[in-house]
C-alpha cells in the first residue's frame, strides 16, 4: 500500500492505478479527507491578500464540497449515466482528485497568481474526470459530463461559505 504522499503525488500524474487503489481500498477515506484538508488549506494561504475567505471557512467549505461532490456525482453518475460505485468510492477518488490543489498555495505570487490558480483549478477537474471514470467505471466522455454537471452545487455551495462565512 502506498503512502499519503506516494498516492497524492499519483493522483496528481493521473495514474490510473493510484486511482484505482483509493477507490477500492475503504481505509483511505480519511487519507481523502486529508488531501482535501491540505488543498484548502494551500488555497486559503494562496488567496491571501486577494480577498480569499480565511483558512477555517476555505477548510469547512471545502470539505462540504467534497462530500457533496461526491453525493451528486454518485447519484448522476450511477443513475444517469449507469456507473458501477458507491458513494464512498466516489469520495476517496475525489479527494484524491484534489491532489493537484496543494500548487493553490502558489496563488500568492505577483502577476501569475491568477494564472496558477486557474491552471490549478483545471488540473483539479481533469483530476476528477479520472477519478469519476475509474470509480463509475464509465467512458471518459461519461465522467466529463457528470463531472460538469456533478460540480454545479459544489460550486453553489462554496459560494454560499463565502457569504457566510468570510475571512
Amino acid at each position: 500500500m502506498a503512502t499519503l504522499v506516494e498516492r497524492m503525488q499519483g493522483a496528481a500524474m493521473l495514474s490510473v492505478p493510484t486511482y484505482e487503489e483509493v477507490e477500492h481500498d475503504h481505509t483511505a477515506t480519511g487519507q481523502a479527507a486529508a488531501v482535501v484538508a491540505i488543498a484548502a488549506v494551500a488555497q486559503a494561504i494562496g488567496s491571501l491578500g486577494h480577498g480569499g475567505l480565511g483558512i477555517i471557512a476555505v477548510l469547512l467549505g471545502q470539505l462540504a464540497s467534497w462530500a457533496v461532490w461526491a453525493g451528486v456525482t454518485y447519484f448522476v453518475g450511477t443513475r444517469l449515466f449507469r456507473g458501477t460505485a458507491d458513494w464512498g468510492e466516489l469520495l476517496r477518488t475525489l479527494g484524491f482528485s484534489q491532489a493537484p490543489g496543494v500548487f493553490y498555495v502558489l496563488g500568492f505570487i505577483p502577476l501569475v497568481g491568477g494564472l496558477v490558480r486557474a491552471v490549478v483549478t483545471l488540473w483539479v477537474v481533469v483530476a476528477g474526470v479520472v477519478a469519476v471514470r475509474q470509480a463509475l467505471d464509465v467512458t471518459t466522455g461519461k465522467a466529463v459530463a457528470t463531472v460538469l454537471i456533478s460540480l454545479i452545487p459544489a460550486a453553489i455551495l462554496m459560494s454560499l461559505v463565502g457569504l457566510l462565512l468570510p475571512g
